[in-house]
């Protein structure tokens, strides 16, 4: 294959002529193709300081999670009680500062809630059943 049948996309001067594709026998002329220079100012990329998700760039500035949520959450189900009382601590305090978390508060005073009412339950039945034994009720 010789070099002037090799197509390479842009417009050369020295194949076929100024504004040609450069492929010999074709003399349509066709317009030169733009620059790849740098964009300029604010265009396509918008006013400095507001993030494109298109061009990868990060997005602006989020507020903190509140580290009570997080640990409401967390010792919901490690340790039940202490994450419902967790909860609503954070729940009271993301209210007055505006952070982020209050689904994950939320969810450690459902969570502790619902674990602390199956413990408290189970002591309750504990002690019906320690009591049950040492009066001697199921003795034949």
């Amino acid at each position: 294959m010789a070099q002037d049948d090799f197509y390479r996309g842009d417009a050369t001067a020295g194949a076929g002529g100024a504004g040609t594709t450069g492929r010999p026998g074709q003399g349509s002329p066709t317009p030169a193709a733009p620059g790849y220079g740098p964009p300029p100012y604010g265009a396509p990329y918008g006013p400095p300081g507001y993030a494109d998700p298109a061009y990868g760039y990060p997005g602006p500035w989020r507020r903190p999670t509140n580290t009570k949520a997080i640990l409401a959450l967390v010792m919901a189900f490690v340790f039940a009680p202490v994450g419902l009382v967790l909860g609503v601590m954070a729940r009271k305090e993301i209210r007055r500062t505006g952070e982020e978390g209050a689904g994950l508060a939320l969810a450690g005073v459902i969570v502790g809630g619902i674990v602390t009412g199956f413990y408290a339950l189970l002591v309750v039945l504990w002690i019906a059943a320690f009591a049950a034994f040492s009066t001697g009720s199921f003795a034949p």
